[in-house]
């Protein structure tokens, strides 16, 4: 069996509440806050990012930093799902000699990535790596 996660959201007056996790954290939701596609697309960032980050420890490949920019666009009919999104990702103080090498992980990390993976069921994921 895989491993467990667990959060809560306690919702106050309409759609308006506080997700927390197990580990301490806290997210603002709703009409204060991030709405659910919002979080969807957060989640999809972060758990690229992890991924492409472990490739890129391994292959002892070092940047700065990197910022990655996630749009979708949701069907209208209902329900209305995820359709498309475009994932841009633009790598920070990467050596020229690197960039084919973190091009080829960041497609490697979308092969690994379980929220890409599972997003990849419901809609046409697209990607795209820039440099700094």
């Amino acid at each position: 069996m895989g491993s467990k996660i667990h959060s809560t959201v306690v919702f106050e007056n309409g759609f308006s509440g506080t997700g927390n996790t197990d580990n301490g954290y806290s997210v603002k939701i709703g009409r204060h806050g991030a709405a659910p596609y919002d979080l969807l697309c957060m989640a999809l960032a972060s758990c690229l990012y992890a991924t492409f980050l472990d490739i890129l420890n391994k292959k002892r490949i070092n940047f700065e930093g990197a910022e990655i920019d996630v749009s979708g666009e949701k069907r209208s009919e209902i329900p209305t799902f995820l359709e498309i999104c475009l994932v841009s990702v633009s790598i920070k103080g990467l050596a020229k000699t690197d960039r084919q090498a973190a091009e080829k992980s960041f497609e490697l990390a979308t092969k690994y990535c379980s929220i890409y993976q599972t997003l990849l069921k419901v809609a046409k994921l697209e990607w795209r790596v820039s440099f700094e």
